[in-house]
């Protein structure tokens, strides 16, 4: 299919009624912009290529060879080849090729989920991991009345991202939800049916979990390997410059493959999320439009943001999440329109800020702070004046 936006095939795509399907969140709409239909490459002179896979890159030729033998030439490549999953069969578990254990990464995987959740109505359903992928997918499930179990090694969800306060509030929502959360442990193995189909998750600590359905979602890595040895590389990424030139010339890379610089606090960094997939695109063909015409580009100027909708919850997060941090607003998971935030301080300074429940100017405000990156001495006064210190 032409190019699309993943971040629909964990929320909307899952949903028992109005379901999000293509054309809906093909490539752009997302941001505001026009919706990429496979006629509009065509209108504008683009050809599509798909079913097509490329096995081999030649870097110094400036060539490329696909799966069945055809060549192609370019004079400028940009690299948007995005993560690919990581799977529980990379790590050899036990039974983990049984049928009905799901990645989420293509629209096929979601299509053949949309399959398992009508065929197995009202069964269990097992999330192995607490991050991105598991959280959104256990609402998801629930919302199709699985009896929805989380399984995650760490001591609180998102652990990247989230401190104890934030995912302490989640982990009750979702408890409330009636969403079983195991902390602490790792599936182990697998068990099927006659069939081949799973039936029981084995834990780390003794524990055995039954399951129609298991989703994982352990994380994604960068796919590079077309590129390894021909351009530089740093921190599991490829090395671009503020305009994503890689080491290369005539080579860009851009979205999750990029390590480039992050210019708010000057240093290297790696980034993956759709909003930057979307403006790092945007600035590598800026930077190419303008080497042609013989004009400036600016550097790019990228500040962190993340955002996540599940159940009737819906959080944004703005800058980066080192240093102190303060915990403000209405938390509780009983609530009924609960609303908190969270600042991260760090010389100082506020550096990072995160919104559950924020209104559109709400949002914008906490992003304005995590770039401005206002003084902040005092936590206690900042805790007490929470979302105000923002909306001045």
């Amino acid at each position: 299919v032409a190019p699309y936006e993943r971040p629909a095939l964990s929320k909307a795509y899952l949903f028992p009624e109005g379901a999000a399907r293509l054309p809906g969140f093909h490539v752009c709409v997302g941001s505001g912009g026009e919706r990429l239909l496979p006629e509009w490459y065509k209108e504008k002179g683009i050809e599509l290529i798909l079913s097509t896979e490329i096995v081999k890159a030649d870097l110094p030729a400036n060539t490329l060879v696909s799966a069945a033998g055809e060549t192609f030439k370019y004079q400028i490549l940009i690299i948007a080849t995005g993560s690919t999953v990581i799977k529980l069969t990379d790590f050899g578990v036990q039974g983990a090729d049984a049928k009905n254990i799901f990645y989420l990464r293509e629209i096929d995987d979601a299509d053949k989920l949309v399959e398992a959740i009508k065929a197995k109505k009202n069964g269990k359903a097992v999330i192995v991991g607490g991050g991105y992928i598991g959280l959104e997918l256990g609402a998801a499930l629930k919302i199709n009345n699985l009896d929805v179990s989380m399984v995650y090694p760490e001591p609180w969800c998102m652990p990247r991202l989230f401190t104890s306060g934030i995912a302490a509030f989640y982990e009750g929502y979702y408890a409330n939800k009636g969403i079983k959360i195991i902390k602490g442990t790792v599936a182990v193995g697998f068990t099927s049916d006659s069939n081949g189909e799973v039936k029981e998750v084995q834990l780390k600590d003794g524990r055995v979990l039954e399951a129609d359905i298991v989703v994982v979602g352990v994380g994604g890595r960068p796919l590079t390997a077309l590129f390894k040895g021909q351009v530089e590389e740093e921190t599991g990424g490829i090395k671009t410059d503020a305009f994503f030139k890689t080491s290369v010339p005539t080579v860009y890379a851009v979205g999750d493959v990029a390590t480039f610089p992050l210019k708010l606090y000057n240093e290297l960094r790696r980034v993956e999320h759709v909003d930057h997939a979307r403006k790092s695109a945007e600035q590598a063909v800026k930077a190419i439009k303008g080497l042609e015409k013989g004009q400036s580009v600016d550097e790019y100027d990228y500040l962190p943001y993340f955002y996540s909708r599940s159940f009737d919850l819906a959080w944004q997060f703005y800058g980066d999440n080192v240093g102190d941090t303060v915990l403000f607003g209405d938390n509780n998971p009983q609530s009924p329109k609960p609303k908190f935030g969270s600042y991260w301080i760090k010389d100082g300074k506020v550096v990072g800020a995160f919104l559950e429940g924020g209104s559109a100017e709400e949002n914008q405000a906490i992003a304005k702070v995590a770039k401005l990156q206002p003084k902040a001495e005092n936590l206690d006064a900042l805790t007490k004046e929470g979302l105000a210190f923002a909306c001045k």
